[in-house]
C-alpha cells in the first residue's frame, strides 16, 4: 500500500476516533481540521492513482464529512437562487 493511501485510511481512523468523542460544539471544530487536512491528502492521492482512485478517496471524506457538505450546498442555493 502507498503513501497516500495510508495516509488516507489513518485519516478516516481518525475521523472515526474524533466522531465517538464527547463535542460541545457538535464537531465543527473537528470538521474544519479534518477538512484542512483531508484535501491535501486527496490531492495527494489522485497525483499519485489517478483521477478514479481520488475520486474514491473524496466519496469516502465527503460520506464522514456530509454535514459540512450539506450545508455548504445549502449556503451556495441560497447564495446563486435569491439573486
Amino acid at each position: 500500500m502507498s503513501l497516500p493511501l495510508i495516509l488516507a485510511a489513518l485519516w478516516a481512523v481518525v475521523a472515526n476516533v474524533l466522531a465517538m468523542a464527547p463535542s460541545k460544539d457538535n464537531h465543527w471544530r473537528s470538521a474544519y481540521a479534518l477538512i484542512a487536512v483531508g484535501i491535501p491528502i486527496v490531492g495527494y492521492v489522485t497525483w499519485l492513482h489517478g483521477p478514479w482512485v481520488g475520486i474514491l478517496v473524496m466519496a469516502a471524506g465527503v460520506s464522514m464529512l456530509r454535514w459540512p457538505v450539506i450545508y455548504l450546498g445549502r449556503w451556495i442555493k441560497s447564495r446563486t437562487l435569491h439573486r
